[in-house]
């Protein structure tokens, strides 16, 4: 027996999910989602989609319906009898809620893990976790794809002179320290001090910026108010020119005021999330690509290793 790929997409994530689908060669399956009057989320599949593997595109940001609405696809994708049930998180919230680092809390990113295992889903692909480890909360396999796929290629068509990389805190340190060993350039670390959740006390730069264009590399840009004094410390230590890569755009409260007024050149960012506005500064790259061959390589049962290596782009 033969088995049919169909991609659906949560409504959020439709823009997204059309892209990846055009990518991988397909149209978008038809499934409707309907909101009843006390808020409660019902969705259906409107093609057959038995024995087939189903991959359902939907990132989990706020508000919670977006993961709400991905669990329910599940649950009827194995209602309907799909041979395999692959979510496709481009990003995947309550990722920062990886650990009790305080009394009493809960571990977000392990309870969704578990509710998505619970629904029946048989894969996940995502990508750049905020920890790399939330892969572990699975009993399900992960594939992690990685941005340096994207970014990689845009750094180097800018062609700047005199790179170095920072990392906007130290839990940043592995993932810039990957980018800047593959353009043989050196690193720095803006070591911050909170005194609570989106408000930094202090910040401190660790290495030298003088003469040199940086680059400081995030997986979230939230508030944006990191990004911004880290931009202005970098100024204020030397630095050329100060940009900015961050794979999902979050970007809550007066974060497109805080990235506009910065000293940033420029915030990079994926399509992982949609942006609420559109301003100057910020340049939107898709994923749609990446996670297009990732879905080919998934159905085809072929390793998903190479979408690592950021030269799978090139021609």
């Amino acid at each position: 027996m033969s088995h049919v790929a169909r991609i659906f997409s949560g409504t959020t994530s439709r823009y997204l999910g059309q892209k990846i689908a055009e990518s991988f060669g397909t149209k978008l399956g038809e499934s409707k989602t309907q909101l009843f009057s006390d808020g409660e989320i019902g969705v259906e599949y409107i093609e057959s989609i038995r024995g087939d593997y189903v991959f359902i595109i939907q990132s989990t940001f706020s508000p919670t319906d977006n993961l709400m609405e991905m669990l329910l696809m599940v649950d009827a994708a194995r209602r309907a009898s799909a041979y395999k049930i692959i979510c496709v998180i481009p990003y995947y919230g309550y990722a920062r809620q990886d650990r009790k680092d305080r009394p009493r809390v809960a571990i977000g990113s392990k309870l969704v893990a578990n509710m998505i295992t619970a629904s029946g889903a048989d894969r996940v692909v995502t990508m750049d976790l905020h920890a790399p480890q939330i892969q572990g909360y699975f009993d399900i396999p992960v594939d992690h794809l990685d941005s340096s796929a994207i970014f990689i290629p845009y750094i180097e068509q800018l062609e700047l002179e005199n790179l170095t990389f920072a990392a906007p805190d130290v839990g940043s340190t592995n993932r810039v320290r990957e980018v800047a060993s593959y353009f043989n350039s050196e690193m720095v670390i803006c070591d911050k001090h909170r005194k609570r959740a989106n408000e930094i006390a202090s910040m401190t730069v660790i290495g030298d910026v003088a003469g040199r264009n940086v680059i400081l590399i995030d997986d979230i840009c939230d508030t944006g108010g990191t990004l911004a004094k880290a931009a202005q410390l970098l100024k204020n230590k030397g630095a050329t020119s100060v940009r900015a890569l961050c794979t999902h755009p979050v970007l809550s409260g007066n974060a497109y005021a805080n990235i506009e007024n910065s000293v940033l050149e420029e915030l990079v960012v994926c399509d992982t999330i949609p942006l609420k506005k559109q301003i100057s500064k910020i340049k939107v790259l898709s994923v749609a690509d990446l996670f297009g061959v990732a879905i080919r390589n998934a159905f085809e049962n072929r390793s998903i290793h190479d979408l690592f290596v950021h030269s799978h782009l090139k021609g």
